[in-house]
């Protein structure tokens, strides 16, 4: 199973649309990418064929664009650069899930719905490691 069969798993299950479902994907990835770390890290990513490319369009460490964001936006580059940037990382995909237009229950559904996907494509034991690498993502997405 690869990183679109995924997203279009999570689309119909969440009823959610398409673009939005790929960048709550894609931002999930990116925030994992980020802050797992070692092989299981590595070993996941290579299982599901396209998560690298979503995880790196949605970068949640990519610069924000010139002359946006306000004071959330700072706050969360002063808090990455307080904090370093797994913590960054974490925060700004929290930023950008809840940016997205959806609700708590929607990007709890999603995020689910992601894990369910990714344990059939990765495996349940590399992915509860992956995941259990970031537990504070966990939290964020009701797991």
């Amino acid at each position: 199973m690869d990183a679109r069969s995924i997203v279009n798993t999570v689309a119909e299950k969440a009823g959610l649309d398409q673009a939005v479902t790929e960048k709550v994907v894609g931002t999930i990835f990116s925030v994992l990418e980020h802050e797992a770390e070692g092989t299981a890290a590595s070993s996941f990513f290579a299982k599901i064929p396209g998560a690298d490319a979503l995880a790196q369009k949605y970068d949640v460490m990519a610069a924000a664009p010139a002359g946006g964001g306000g004071f959330l936006s700072s706050l969360q580059g002063a808090l990455g650069g307080v904090l370093g940037e797994k913590t960054g990382a974490l925060i700004n995909g929290v930023a950008a899930l809840k940016a997205s237009g959806l609700d708590m229950a929607q990007i709890q559904k999603a995020g689910a719905t992601l894990v369910q996907q990714a344990e059939v494509a990765a495996g349940p034991e590399l992915t509860n490691e992956v995941l259990g690498s970031v537990p504070s993502l966990k939290g964020h997405l009701g797991l």
